[in-house]
């Protein structure tokens, strides 16, 4: 059984051992969903609370910060490098920083992104399941894509709870519909019913303790890390045959049973979906600047072509013409990869 049921009748503003870690990640749809979620908390709750959620790369924290104080009576702070853990606080991750947890204290990571994010939904989720283990309460609400789900089965494999908003509801449910594809949650409910079960767990549970998986643990600190070795890599995955779009690096396969995700020994991190994306989006990058490049060679054949005919080179000045009437052709055929197929959509 994972927990037994006991009142707490004092509370201690200090993170202690019977306090629960609750970390929360969101994004389209969270700058909505967040404060009606805090706006049902209520004071004096034994937990910690720590928030990632996909917005914009500048004025994320502070934005979210000012827009909290307004729902919740909790104390809200932009987390802060090596800051210690309180209880019936409320700690956002700053923007472009890694919110990454580790027994008793705060740390901010600059390492690379993760699902294409920094802050990464994963990062936090994954270091709050090897520092905190059972004691650890994840939460993921709506929002696109699939980060958070590799975090969440870090969770559920140290004996944490796993809870995600019924998708049914959600602005955006890929974020849900993904951990549920993955894994057996604890809780599916919706928005509004989150609060007061969390307030139950928090102050009546006591969690059995769950050894840490190893991989768990090797994972969430490679987070820690700007770069490491190639044979750290190598320890928890096997090598596929892809290359990281972002450094050009090996990717390692990284399989946790239903769950797939690519790291490279830099840092970077993919999902399977977020590779395809990401790759989707180089090969589209690519071909833009195909076409640029062909669009150019066709306006330079035309400028050799009116030269030569005004030197009465004709056949010279013909064969210039016909090359960049060529050079047309392909750049249609291009255009038509572009725009009327959805090959990169």
């Amino acid at each position: 059984m994972r927990f037994l049921w006991q009142v707490w009748d004092n509370y201690n503003p200090m993170l202690h051992n019977s306090s629960s870690i609750v970390v929360i990640g969101t994004s389209a749809g969270g700058i909505n969903a967040l404060p009606e979620f805090f706006q049902g908390l209520p004071n004096g709750i034994n937990a910690a609370f720590f928030v990632v959620i996909h917005v914009s790369k500048t004025g994320l924290g502070e934005f979210l910060l000012h827009r909290l104080q307004k729902f919740s009576n909790l104390d809200i702070k932009l987390a802060a490098d090596n800051e210690t853990i309180k209880a019936n606080t409320i700690y956002i991750a700053p923007a472009d920083y890694h919110l990454i947890i580790k027994p008793g204290v705060i740390l901010l990571g600059q390492g690379p992104a993760e699902n294409r994010w920094r802050p990464s939904i994963d990062v936090l989720f994954r270091s709050a399941a090897a520092a905190y283990g059972s004691r650890t309460i994840g939460i993921i609400l709506t929002g696109l894509l699939n980060d958070g789900t590799s975090g969440m089965v870090a969770i559920s494999k140290c004996g944490g709870i796993c809870m995600v908003q019924d998708p049914n509801e959600a602005e955006f449910p890929d974020m849900p519909l993904s951990v549920l594809n993955m894994i057996d949650v604890d809780y599916t409910v919706p928005l509004r019913d989150i609060p007061p079960l969390l307030s139950t767990i928090t102050n009546r549970v006591i969690f059995d303790e769950y050894e840490i998986p190893a991989e768990v643990r090797a994972e969430a600190e490679l987070a820690e890390k700007v770069s490491t070795s190639i044979d750290a890599v190598k320890n928890i995955g096997e090598k596929s045959l892809y290359s990281c779009p972002d450094c050009g690096g090996g990717l390692w396969e990284i399989n946790e049973g239903k769950e797939l995700h690519y790291r490279c020994h830099t840092g970077h991190t993919y999902s399977i979906n977020d590779l395809d994306l990401k790759q989707s989006e180089e090969l589209e990058e690519t071909f833009w600047i195909a076409l640029r490049m062909m669009e150019e060679r066709r306006s330079l054949l035309i400028n050799l072509s009116d030269r030569e005919r005004k030197k009465g080179l004709a056949f010279l000045a013909d064969t210039q013409l016909h090359r960049a009437q060529e050079m047309e052709v392909h750049i249609g055929r291009l255009k038509d990869i572009l725009f009327a197929t959805k090959i990169l959509k």
